[in-house]
């Protein structure tokens, strides 16, 4: 036992010293943190396109369904309601996802220019006026001043970090040397703030429309597309079952440390994720078949939240001792939408083998688990963005609109109970002992 301890003791000296203050730099690295921070903007904007658009397509096959019951009238009316008022119906969705790299240029920029304590607003509309003018310049048709919409979707959301992410830096370059018209100090910073940043919106302008200009002379094609080619192999790699589970392990290993693993991964996973969700809302708006498995909240529906669902079922079922007892009659509410820092600092889950060893492994299941029942066509891809304080069966099935994924995610619960109680059982009797012996 006190090797044990003494190992556990060494781990924890050389995660303190050397993997954490790393961690924690990359976590916090500016660029990274304005991205992770960015695009967190968009969650209301995912989640409310997303509702619009399952109540403008309804999950309805009209050759399968007939009049036979009151529940299928109402899905039939439903339908033929939806199709009446589809533009109606899809107007959130076309503003918010239809369009959602001019949220992300937003959000990138300015959170990046509050980093650097620039005024933000101004600064964030320069590095908007860049990238739309790259990525969806105006067209005249039939006599009317149009952009093309399509070209701010999904398929230009790294070209807006990165042009948002250059901008800034571009224009905290030229404001740091003095490049800029300086209003009197007598003008109020409201009205001085915007001329601070024309000379720097017209040298970005000038930059990024010539380097778009020079790769649609060589190489036919624009700026935006040339980064949506180049970011492609890192969306591939977000559809790795190895990548992943390997990225989730992580995660878990920081929260073993007493880190937010979340937080920790969530500089690399979030434009990737977010970037699948997007696509997959926007093709199944065209009704067209989804790409992507690994978006939005997908790893921890069908990881994380069936593992602490799995332990505080074992605490309210097998728990004797009065701290996992008590625990357990206080933490499930939280538990239950998937709150679960109550089980982390309750248990806890830190520094805890009993907990860390059974979860690592159940991980390790439910990721092909949930990954083969997708690609096998056990269960839909996700089509829906839903808030993650949802029950997690019922945010299964609602964020793929497929009842089976919510059997799925029992199927995983299960199995993570078996291999967990057994672990929180012996756990529950060293608390009952300790409390003895006390």
């Amino acid at each position: 036992m006190k090797t044990s301890n003494a190992f556990f003791d060494r781990f924890q000296d050389v995660m303190d010293k050397k993997v954490v203050p790393v961690a924690n730099k990359i976590s916090n690295q500016r660029h990274l943190a304005a991205l992770r921070d960015g695009l967190t903007n968009l969650v209301p904007f995912t989640v409310i396109g997303g509702i619009a658009l399952m109540i403008a397509n309804p999950p309805v096959n009209t050759q399968l369904v007939k009049p036979t019951n009151w529940f299928n009238d109402f899905l039939l009316l439903w339908m033929g309601w939806a199709k009446q008022n589809y533009n109606l119906l899809a107007t959130p969705f076309n503003l918010s996802i239809g369009i959602i790299s001019i949220y992300v240029v937003l959000g990138v920029s300015y959170r990046l220019a509050q980093h650097y304590n620039m005024t933000a607003f101004p600064n964030s509309l320069v590095a908007l006026m860049t990238f739309l003018a790259v990525a969806a310049p105006p067209t005249t048709v039939k006599g009317k001043l149009m952009i093309d919409t399509n070209q701010l979707g999904s398929n230009t959301m790294f070209a807006a970090i990165i042009i948002g992410l250059l901008v800034i830096e571009i224009n905290r370059f030229l404001i740091n040397h003095n490049m800029t018209i300086k209003m009197p100090k007598s003008v109020p910073p409201a009205v001085a703030a915007p001329f601070q940043v024309l000379l720097p919106l017209l040298v970005n302008l000038i930059v990024f429309l010539g380097i778009n200009g020079l790769l649609e002379t060589t190489l036919h094609t624009g700026l935006a597309d040339a980064i949506f080619v180049i970011f492609q192999p890192l969306m591939k790699a977000g559809a790795s079952l190895i990548s992943m589970t390997i990225l989730v392990e992580i995660a878990l290993i920081f929260w073993f440390f007493g880190i937010h693993g979340d937080n920790m991964i969530s500089a690399v996973t979030t434009p990737i994720w977010t970037a699948g969700l997007v696509q997959n809302l926007q093709e199944y708006a065209q009704h067209k078949p989804l790409t992507n498995i690994y978006v939005g909240n997908f790893t921890f529906i069908f990881g994380e939240a069936a593992v602490y669902f799995a332990i505080m079922i074992s605490m309210l079922l097998f728990a004797k001792s009065p701290q996992l007892k008590s625990l357990s009659h206080v933490a499930w509410p939280a538990t239950l939408f998937n709150i679960n820092e109550p089980q982390v600092f309750g248990i806890p889950t830190v520094m805890n083998l009993f907990t860390f060893i059974p979860s690592f492994i159940c991980l390790l299941i439910d990721m092909p688990i949930a990954y083969y029942a997708t690609t096998l066509g056990l269960m839909s891809k996700t089509a829906m963005s839903v808030p993650w304080t949802l029950p997690a069966p019922l945010y299964a099935m609602i964020s793929t609109l497929d009842w089976r994924a919510g059997l799925v995610w029992l199927v995983i619960f299960l199995i993570d109970f078996v291999i967990i109680a057994p672990f929180m059982i012996a756990y529950d009797k060293q608390l009952s002992k300790e409390n003895t012996e006390e």
